[in-house]
């Protein structure tokens, strides 16, 4: 009980003080100045006894003689006090702090090619509005470490959980076609962000699994891999892309130029409600930019763990009156050592 009292003394002197440890100067040189005033001190007459001037009445001169030197001594403890940088509390505020692990894992197969979904009136292929919508989702998040892991035949780690979101953009911005072989591995995306929820130690670690698919690759039962997830604490939220029936696919005419290819898409919701229902998640399904959006709106709500903190967010600096007042003692200092309180050699 005894430390926590010290250690709470210490931080309410650390609000109080720009730099408390000055501080410390103010006994060590009051300690020094009387020392040194002691030791230089001599009266002006002396006498063969001191019963020659014991007889003497005391005047209120006698008595407030050594006011001057008080007050240079207040003074130097104020110049120190000063250069500590006082200052109060001008506004006090709490906050909320959140902190989540989260894993995003990406779809990267050939299907995400479809270009079905729309950016600013402007039709784009699945993947680039999905990064799109990422990059907006990682941006209204503060306190989290965020990793992502995509996938398609295989699944890789594009970034391991880390705050620092400049960096995992540019790495979402790398996700590419063809960079591994096409498929859709459910299972072996969800092991893969499993691994890199291993070591965490946050409160509440999330998956968000995106896929536009049906699971034909990998070693790794989707269902499996939810139960694992389930077992280290890992929720699910598991997000369906892309409209139902056909959309248009580009591809490669004989003369080399893009045109479109209405292909059937087909996305396993039926797994995707058991993985989120296994893991306590929630299953979503995005047919347009704007369901995509609300998805990761409606995710980015959902996990928030609110600590409460205390903030002292603006101070207001004491320097100037305190160093003010300490000139204010000299210069009262010097008036009264060369008037009322004069003294002859």
């Amino acid at each position: 009980m005894g430390g926590w009292g010290f250690n709470k003394f210490l931080n309410f002197i650390n609000m109080l003080f720009k730099t408390p440890l000055i501080l410390l100067l103010a006994p060590l040189a009051m300690i020094a100045v009387i020392w040194l005033n002691r030791k230089q001190q001599s009266p002006a007459l002396r006498f063969p006894s001191a019963a020659i001037v014991s007889c003497l009445p005391k005047t209120w001169k006698n008595q407030f003689s050594r006011f001057p030197f008080y007050l240079r001594l207040l003074a130097l403890v104020l110049f120190i006090v000063a250069f500590a940088g006082p200052r109060t509390v001008f506004e006090e505020t709490t906050y909320k702090a959140e902190g989540i692990d989260i894993m995003l894992a990406i779809d990267a197969s050939r299907s995400l090619a479809a270009e079905d979904f729309k950016l600013n009136g402007k039709r784009y292929n699945r993947l680039e509005v999905i990064k799109d919508v990422v990059k907006e989702f990682i941006d209204g998040r503060a306190n989290d470490r965020i990793g992502i892991v995509a996938f398609a035949g295989l699944a890789y780690t594009v970034s391991p959980l880390t705050k620092d979101y400049t960096w995992l953009k540019a790495n979402l911005d790398r996700i590419k076609f063809d960079l591994i072989k096409d498929g859709t591995a459910i299972g072996s995306a969800i092991n893969s962000s499993l691994i890199r929820l291993r070591d965490s130690d946050a409160k509440s670690k999330v998956m968000i699994l995106l896929t536009d698919g049906v699971n034909n690759s990998g070693k790794t039962d989707p269902l499996a891999a939810a139960e694992a997830a389930k077992a280290k604490g890992v929720k699910i939220y598991a997000i369906g892309a892309g409209r139902k029936g056909h959309a248009p696919y580009p591809v490669q005419n004989m003369f080399g130029q893009t045109v479109y290819r209405n292909v059937k898409t087909d996305v396993d919701e039926e797994t995707l409600k058991k993985i989120a229902s296994i893991t306590n998640g929630k299953y979503f399904r995005a047919t347009d930019t704007a369901a995509l959006r609300k998805i990761y709106k409606e995710i980015d709500e959902l996990e928030k763990t609110e600590i409460e903190e205390l903030g002292y967010h603006e101070y207001q600096e004491l320097f100037g009156y305190v160093l003010a007042f300490a000139l204010l003692l000299i210069l009262l200092e010097q008036v009264l050592s060369n008037t009322v309180l004069l003294k002859l050699p």
